[in-house]
């Protein structure tokens, strides 16, 4: 969610804190009444990627009470799309994604998740919303009910995409694949925001330009000949080999990238062997892959094969034991529409005040299946803002050297519904008008 190079323009520093719009009020009257309760039982049962069973009805259920929506579930398998049509106009997507992830929960919270459940891998494991994305699917909700009763301020359609398994960036291709863009109203524009830990509540952030970087997952399967610990010399040890090649791999970014062009390769995961004793005939990697270009992200992958057949190569192995790499899944780079973002920022300086509209940059290299929906082949043009989730001083108090704030994905992950979710809706309330009210330039 962060890029070296590219910023937002802060719009209008100076300018003082604008005044609330009117339904600021009612979407906090709405989380105090009823959103609350409904992030709260998001938190507590969550899902794993595409299983979203509960969640996904929920959401069906919240969308239906909304006057005027029609809803689809089971769209690219757990997904659910709800359609708020109001005259003729322009179609805006806003999309939340619904998946947890495998990790026990922590955080100390009273609503903390105890939910186990078997993932489309047969494995069993806690689950969590250790993302956030319990807060994306409650502000949809929010967002939702604020356009509808605003129908006299905007006109064209509105198209919430409620996306299963964004952590194994396979639901927005599969919502795709399953006819997203030719059973429903295709858009002219994307929307969505990603709850943020480490930026402070009640603000909001937003790239003229690359907002996440791509990301694919690698599998490297190193055969070896097994052999007995304490004769090496009749095998060929998968565990050395795997060695090297988690050290060469490296190489491909210190060595072959352009210095000032960003890329990471990381081994996630090294498995081989099961005694102390015994050469295994198998090593196994799996490896992330990031850039913010697909020129870049070609040459890492491509690298990835080279390098490894060459540690087989190194090693004397025979052509029918050379390492297997295979790429499991991907997302590209996503990228906003540089002015429609610089037209939207302006929009949420004026919302929120400019003091909470926070310049953009990219500091890691998180990815996003958001960007399946803004391809260029598309047409469809995007925008992807961050919305803070930790109060203020807290996010200070670590800046200062205090208590680090927990990452995403992390057991300890917690951010605060309130003013997140309000933010959220808010602000995503604020971009649609925007874009459908009537005689708006496109």
């Amino acid at each position: 969610m962060r890029h070296l190079c590219a910023t937002a323009t802060l719009v209008a520093l100076a300018t003082p804190a604008m005044a609330e719009p009117d339904y600021a009020a009612a979407v906090k009257a709405d989380y105090d009444r009823d959103l609350k309760g409904l992030w709260d039982w998001f938190h507590r049962n969550p899902e794993l990627s595409f299983k979203e069973e509960k969640t996904a009805a929920r959401m069906a259920a919240e969308l239906r009470r909304v006057a005027g929506m029609q809803v689809t579930e089971k769209v690219g398998g757990t997904g659910v799309v709800g359609v708020l049509r109001n005259g003729a106009g322009p179609v805006v997507l806003v999309r939340a994604d619904m998946d947890g992830l495998p990790v026990e929960e922590k955080s100390g919270l009273p609503n903390a998740s105890t939910v186990r459940q078997v993932g489309v891998d047969g494995v069993e494991a806690p689950v969590m919303h250790a993302c956030g994305h319990d807060v994306h699917v409650t502000a949809m909700v929010g967002t939702a009910r604020r356009l509808a009763a605003l129908r006299d301020r905007w006109q064209g359609t509105v198209v919430f995409v409620v996306q299963p398994a964004e952590e194994r960036v396979g639901g927005a291709k599969a919502m795709l694949k399953d006819g997203l863009y030719a059973r429903f109203p295709k858009p002219q524009y994307a929307v969505a925001f990603h709850v943020d830990a480490e930026r402070a509540a009640g603000t909001v952030s937003a790239a003229e330009g690359i907002q996440y970087s791509s990301s694919d997952s690698i599998d490297i399967t190193v055969p070896g000949i097994g052999a007995h610990g304490a004769s090496p010399h009749m095998g060929k040890d998968p565990v050395y080999m795997a060695s090297q090649l988690v050290i060469a791999l490296q190489g491909l970014i210190s060595r072959e990238q352009q210095p000032l062009r960003p890329g990471v390769i990381t081994v996630g995961s090294f498995h081989a062997g099961l005694k102390h004793n015994i050469i295994s005939d198998q090593a196994r990697l799996q490896v992330t892959v990031r850039a913010n270009d697909e020129e870049e992200r070609a040459r890492l992958v491509a690298g990835i094969a080279r390098v490894a057949r060459g540690v087989g190569e190194l090693n004397g192995m025979p052509a029918d034991k050379m390492p297997v790499v295979t790429v499991i899944e991907g997302t590209p780079t996503t990228i906003n529409d540089a002015a429609l973002a610089g037209r939207l920022n302006a929009v949420l300086a004026t919302t929120l005040g400019a003091d909470h509209v926070a310049p953009f940059t990219q500091k890691g290299m998180g990815a996003e299946d958001f960007a399946y929906y803004v391809q260029p082949d598309t047409r469809v043009r995007g925008y992807y803002f961050s919305v803070g989730g930790t109060p203020a001083d807290v996010v200070a108090a670590a800046k200062a050297g205090g208590p680090a704030i927990p990452s995403h994905h992390s057991p300890q992950f917690k951010v605060s519904p309130e003013p997140a979710v309000v933010t959220g809706a808010v602000a995503t309330t604020a971009v649609v008008l925007d874009l459908l009210k009537p005689g708006a330039a496109s």
